[in-house]
């Protein structure tokens, strides 16, 4: 089967795929060979280094409140981050020099900014003019420099989702008098969502896995940063702390974009199966009703 980006493969086609995904299959399983090999010849794969990971101990002393903390700071940047973003992409939309320009230069300038930076100058920030405790700076510097960067990133994902719509949405909508703000809120961002849904997503994994950035300098004790205490605390065994954290990251993640995937697909099945089945009696013809000559189609 052939189609406008897609021509179907010829005999010379799949034989010389056939043999490129069984060389790539097979390099895959030396470098996996090679890794396992290297492991155990450095004793990393010793029972005792994996071995705190089947008690309760390093779950609730470390990894938990890692996580907690982790989870903690993520969602509230999403919190914020997210009505922030759409705020600033629609201001970027709008018709007036006074709006959309202060929010062209606030995204361009906190989007071209380092988040590490951000979080640092947050800190800082709450060091030097607020009463903020010393125990609560690292996460409020870390939701700030995540939500000042994200947000004008997500900025941009909701103006280019509503910019990818078809131009005769809008000009249907003006057509039957609908404003600006209406046009808006009730034909365009209801159709972008769709669109717009795996970018945000990407994004907000992107979140997830930037609070340790906030461990890692700042010293708030997420994940990773209670990993690297844990590791030192049972023999520096760092591989299999790090190891298992990294499971934690992909688990927690792939839970996100399958959350994600099952809501795009179940908002295009809403789309397709919204509309109403009018039957011949029950359409009256918009003229006649106009006029008040009744009648029915």
């Amino acid at each position: 089967m052939s189609s406008v980006l897609y021509d179907a493969q010829g005999p010379r086609a799949k034989r010389r795929n056939i043999v490129l995904t069984v060389v790539f299959l097979v390099a895959v399983a030396a470098l996996l060979w090679w890794v396992f090999g290297t492991l155990k010849d450095k004793g990393q794969l010793e029972w005792v280094l994996w071995e705190p990971f089947v008690h309760t101990e390093a779950w609730s002393t470390y990894i938990w409140p890692g996580l907690q903390n982790t989870l903690k700071a993520a969602a509230l940047a999403v919190i914020i981050a997210m009505p922030l973003g759409a705020v600033l992409g629609i201001a970027r939309l709008s018709d007036h020099v006074w709006v959309r320009v202060p929010a062209s230069v606030v995204v361009e300038f906190f989007r071209s900014i380092p988040v590490l930076v951000l979080m640092i100058f947050g800190l800082a920030l709450f060091a030097e003019y607020t009463n903020v405790t010393s125990d609560d700076r690292p996460l409020y510097a870390v939701v700030t420099g995540l939500v000042l960067y994200n947000a004008s990133v997500l900025a941009e994902i909701v103006r280019a989702g509503i910019l990818s719509l078809p131009k005769g949405q809008s000009e249907a909508a003006m057509a039957i008098g609908l404003r600006k703000g209406q046009l808006m809120r009730l034909v365009l961002l209801p159709q972008a969502v769709t669109a717009m849904l795996p970018a945000i997503v990407s994004q907000l994994v992107v979140i997830v896995k930037d609070t340790a950035l906030g461990g890692a300098v700042l010293t708030y004790s997420e994940l990773l940063s209670s990993a690297n205490t844990m590791s030192g605390y049972y023999g520096a065994n760092v591989i299999a702390s790090f190891t298992v954290v990294a499971v934690i990251f992909i688990a927690l993640n792939f839970a996100l974009t399958s959350f994600a995937s099952w809501l795009e697909r179940r908002l295009r099945r809403a789309k397709k199966s919204t509309g109403a089945v009018v039957g011949p009696n029950d359409a009256e013809i918009a003229g006649t009703a106009g006029t008040g000559a009744g009648g029915t189609v």
